[in-house]
């Protein structure tokens, strides 16, 4: 059990953007610091918010990494160029950087934190410029570069032009358009000598979006114990448990979604599927009892309307009714650090997602016709959950620590 510290409010995700160098290496850097909030429901909660105060690490090289994708992983897609040492360098710098918001206070770290498996595990969705809602839960960064459709509900198919939604979106990092971050980046630092020395076009809207995009596909994350012992042939490198949790996986048609191959598993197959959690999420009803602090409830005696921000999923892209509540099939890879889970962050633990896809799902109309009552067992879970963690890679501490290898762009 990782150690823990004293009681404090789940604000690591907010410490781990505001501060931008300690006397902190590599070996300091740890995925899963933060508010992970197992147990939150108890007096004696402990956080590990404190461990993000000093997030400084050592660099790796990305681009030479991603020539020869980790244990695991395929080939990065042919139709993409190489990447380029100093783009990602670049794109490194400028995701990082809160002057690319409207007011200066918000980066894409901010939603996508290193330590927090590039997402947010303290929030269910994150909060936007000036404590704006978001409606989604932040998607985790790791093996982005394969993904062939982008969003929850796979509205993009290029990061290069991905990156504008949340740089321009009203409730995220709130530029009123593309020149406007493109003349707020030409007066900052060195930036436009930077683009200047690593595109013929200098600083553009097409390359700010290549640099961020080359930061981005560098994140390979594989050569998990899964990897090892699957694809490596190594008998001991996964326990008997997770060993017996992949058959569960297998036998229960979770692989039918989250695809494992001979040579290689992205574990999802790219599709796009109605979980129940959208038309749950559409009827639920106001609380009637809330939480204040860990252990800390209250019983509401009043009524009182919880705004709600619509959202219908694939549906809103194809315009197609059977695209209702349906949403990208995540991966399962590092998915033990990459919480809270499904589109809307609204099941907090692995074993709450095992005991939901346990139970039939939400059983709604639309609910795809593979999510059905498993009558697992509880060694049958326990072993489920112990295979899903044997997907954490071995290399997601080093990302992390490549990330806080730089000064926080509020630098002058």
């Amino acid at each position: 059990m990782r150690p823990h510290t004293a009681i404090r409010p789940p604000l690591g995700w907010l410490l781990a953007a505001l501060l931008g160098s300690a006397a902190a290496a590599t070996a300091g850097v740890d995925v899963g610091a933060g508010d992970v909030r197992e147990g939150y429901e108890r007096a004696d909660y402990r956080t590990r918010s404190s461990a993000l105060t000093s997030p400084t690490g050592d660099g790796l090289d990305l681009a030479s990494r991603a020539q020869t994708p980790p244990l695991g992983l395929p080939p990065l897609p042919g139709s993409l160029p190489p990447l380029r040492a100093e783009a990602v360098a670049l794109g490194r710098a400028l995701f990082f950087d809160r002057r690319l918001s409207a007011n200066g206070t918000l980066s894409c770290g901010m939603c996508h934190v290193p330590e927090q498996g590039f997402t947010q595990n303290e929030l269910r969705t994150p909060v936007g410029l000036e404590g704006r809602t978001v409606r989604r839960n932040a998607p985790s960064l790791y093996n982005v570069a394969y993904r062939p459709l982008l969003f929850h509900d796979g509205r993009e198919t290029r990061l290069e032009n991905q990156i504008w939604s949340p740089l321009t979106a009203p409730n995220e990092m709130g530029n009123a358009d593309r020149a406007a971050v493109l003349a707020r980046l030409a007066g900052l630092d060195d930036y436009a000598e930077r683009f200047a020395t690593i595109y013929e076009a200098g600083l553009t809207a097409e390359t700010l979006g290549d640099a961020l995009a080359s930061y981005e596909r560098s994140l390979l994350s594989g050569d998990s114990p899964f990897d090892r012992w699957y694809y490596g042939n190594d008998p001991a490198a996964l326990t008997e448990e997770a060993k017996r949790g992949f058959e569960v996986f297998r036998s229960a048609g979770c692989s039918s979604c989250h695809t494992v191959g001979e040579q290689h598993a992205r574990f999802t197959d790219d599709g796009f599927h109605n979980t129940g959690i959208g038309h749950r999420a559409a009827a639920t009803k106001p609380p009637s009892r809330i939480q204040l602090a860990p252990g800390v409830f209250t019983d509401l005696t009043v009524t009182f309307d919880v705004p709600r921000l619509a959202d219908d999923g694939r549906f809103e892209v194809t315009g197609v009714e059977a695209d209702r509540h349906r949403y990208r099939t995540p991966t399962l890879r590092n998915v033990a650090v990459t919480a809270p889970y499904m589109h809307d962050g609204s099941i907090p633990t692995l074993a709450a997602v095992v005991d939901y896809y346990d139970n039939g799902g939400a059983g709604v109309p639309g609910q795809d016709s593979r999510i059905r009552s498993l009558n697992l067992s509880a060694a049958d879970k326990t072993a489920l959950v112990a295979f899903l963690r044997s997907l954490t890679s071995s290399d997601v501490n080093a990302l992390a620590a490549d990330a806080r290898s730089i000064a926080i762009g509020d630098h002058r």
